[in-house]
């Protein structure tokens, strides 16, 4: 096991059968020959998922900042840590060694000190995706402070929601971000989401924008001449294996979000693992993973896996469609990007666009292919193994979630054979199943079920920050003994999990369970459609009917969408069934998206349902203008 890269199918077989057979010897070895400990774990894993309690590398001590930045500087200090690439491409992009990495991060986790932050102290980050933003959170982690990002596209609502349920002491942001041809006030939603925030005392601002704006006496302080005062010797805080690293709230289905809780060791050696193998990362590549830090994706496969691996790790400020549509493909060739993580969200939205965008650039340096997020649908696959990896990529299609803290189930690159829309096989150490509607264990293939994980792994989130009988409730108690994912599966004959979407999006038709995925993915091969979005709506009959919402390549003549429902309906007929038919089909500009992506069926549902008069907070949404145009067409 001391190599850190899988090979080959049987190899990915053979470490499989390890991991699973002895777990503890498994995540024991890979600790211990990759990491820097100050301490050796006096115990590698207790667990009880009655309660639920989970400790990996129990009595270890350790920084995982240590082991992403000092251990490094000797054989690679000159190396490139993070590359950042600016939104204006006209702008330099920025090459931040080791050694300046490590210079910054003292120098700001001094910064910390020296405005009273300390070990446990929570800290809110609401950045850009500039490189305060990862430096940030790596001073947190050098000095034990808990930091929690939140996503700088979130309103002052949400951003106070999550300051005061994990009683921040401090702010960082800027002035403001630039977003393509944009500029965007942080500052001033930061003022405007502190007006109920009593536990913070401060707010460092850096400067991006160099925008006017107001500076609160007492509370608000410019970082960079505090940056510029402070010392560049920082001894790194001896943490242990189970203390908090980082808190990252996820949308819950009651509305609240929740915190999960991600601690240190657990959290280090799983990310760096899935790192090295789920992205066939070697010496020298050049990684890049379009993510914003605001989330897991960013987190696990920006900051902590890349850099524990003394990888070069691209941060990107940017939007996919500024100055053009070639913006992702010109930075592939500028930087000679090996490997490439983005959503199958920009794939759908670059693929409606001419090639042209694509072929102008060489993307031949591209070795991984990678997509995130949602299940990506055929169409999309073939279009990014198509015209981006020229089929010589291989796609890792990677499921994972938050509360994991890294990828779970993926085609390793060079070794799994892969199948669109099939995540494929459990990486080493996770141990899926799939329960039935009567709790029981699914051992047959080819049948849906509920995706659950039946043994801990290093990096799972260990509670809810401030409530773990949430925690407990949520993804333990469905199945006892068993963490529920929320997810359906199916499991094909070989053994492959095709994730189907969201349990609450599986759809009881006439008595048949009808997976959302499935059935947008037929429909989103029709040529004329970009994407879709499907929920159920109350029906006399069959209890529960399907609406589509389509969003169609080009504009088209209204006279023609009678015939184009025919045509979609007839797809979904030919891959599902009958049964899967649409009674009502909507074509509609834009489908209501998070910010990471995801599309929001919570809020489709009830326009389907006529039920408009509690959509929640739409302010949070990547587009809330397309809800109210949603409203107004719906059938």
């Amino acid at each position: 096991m001391s190599n850190y890269h899988i090979k080959h199918l049987e190899e990915y077989f053979k470490v499989y059968r390890k991991s699973v057979r002895e777990p503890e010897v498994f995540w024991e070895e890979i600790a211990e020959e990759h990491f820097t400990w100050y301490k050796r774990w006096d115990t590698i894993l207790s667990w009880d998922f009655s309660k639920p309690e989970v400790k990996w590398y129990e009595g270890a001590q350790l920084n995982i900042t240590e082991n992403c930045i000092d251990r490094h500087l000797l054989t690679k200090g000159n190396k490139t840590a993070i590359l950042f690439e600016p939104n204006n491409p006209k702008e330099e992009a920025q090459h931040i060694t080791y050694n300046q990495l490590h210079e910054q991060v003292n120098k700001f986790a001094n910064v910390l000190k020296s405005q009273g932050i300390k070990k446990g102290d929570r800290v809110c980050i609401y950045l850009p995706m500039i490189p305060e933003l990862a430096v940030s959170v790596l001073a947190c982690a050098r000095i034990g402070a808990i930091h929690s990002v939140v996503f700088a596209g979130f309103s002052a609502t949400a951003l106070s929601t999550r300051i005061n349920d994990s009683d921040c002491k401090m702010v960082i942001t800027s002035d403001g971000s630039y977003r393509g041809n944009k500029t965007i006030d942080l500052k001033g939603i930061v003022d405007e989401g502190l007006k109920d925030c009593p536990s913070v005392n401060t707010v460092l601002v850096a400067k991006r924008i160099h925008s006017e704006i107001n500076m609160k006496e007492g509370r608000d302080l410019w970082l960079q001449p505090l940056l510029d005062e402070a010392s560049s010797e920082c001894t790194p805080e001896i943490m242990d294996a189970e203390d908090p690293l980082f808190i990252l709230y996820t949308s819950g289905s009651t509305g609240k979000p929740k915190g999960m809780v991600h601690t240190t060791a657990g959290y280090m050696v799983y990310t760096a693992y899935t790192f090295k193998n789920v992205f066939n990362y070697r010496e020298d590549d050049i990684y890049w993973c379009t993510a914003d830090i605001g989330w897991i994706t960013g987190h696990s496969y920006i900051v902590y896996g890349p850099l524990a691996n003394g990888a070069t790790t691209v941060m990107f400020e940017g939007v996919p469609s500024y100055p053009d549509f070639g913006r992702f493909w010109e930075i592939v060739e500028k930087h000679k990007i090996n490997q490439f993580y983005t959503a199958p969200t920009a794939i759908r939205a670059l693929a409606k666009e001419k090639l042209e965008f694509v072929d102008r650039y060489d993307l031949s340096s591209l070795k991984v292919l990678g997509s995130v997020g949602e299940p990506i649908n055929e169409e999309a696959w073939h279009w990014y193994n198509d015209n981006v990896g020229k089929r010589k990529s291989p796609i890792v299609d990677t499921w994972w979630q938050t509360e994991t803290g890294g990828v779970m189930i993926t085609p390793l690159p060079y070794v799994t054979p892969t199948i669109p829309t099939y995540a494929s096989l459990p990486f080493p150490g996770i141990q899926p199943t799939l329960m039935d509607e009567n709790g029981e264990e699914i051992k047959e293939n080819q049948i849906d079920g509920r995706l659950c994980i039946k043994f801990p792994w290093p990096s799972m989130a260990r509670t809810i920050w401030g409530n773990h009988q949430r925690y407990k409730e949520t993804y333990f108690s469905a199945y006892p003994n068993k963490y529920f994912t929320g997810d359906g599966a199916l499991r094909n004959t070989v053994g492959y999990y095709r994730i189907t979407g969201r349990v609450d999006d599986v759809i009881i038709v006439s008595g048949h369970n009808l997976g959302t995925a499935p059935i947008e993915d037929a429909i989103n091969e029709h040529p004329a459609v970009a994407e879709s979005a499907i929920v159920g709506f109350p029906h006399d009959i069959k209890g529960n009917a399907l609406y589509g919402y389509v969003i169609l390549k080009e504009v088209g003549e209204t006279r023609k969408h009678e015939s184009l429902r025919k045509e979609i309906n007839q797809i979904i007929t030919e891959h599902i069934g009958p049964i899967a038919k649409l009674d009502k089909i909507q074509f509609t500009n834009g489908l209501p998206k998070t910010r990471s992506g995801k599309i929001m069926r919570r809020i489709l549902r009830k326009i389907s349902c006529k039920d408009i008069s509690n959509l929640g907070d739409t302010s949070t949404l990547l587009n809330p203008e397309v809800v109210q145009e949603i409203i107004d067409n719906s059938i």
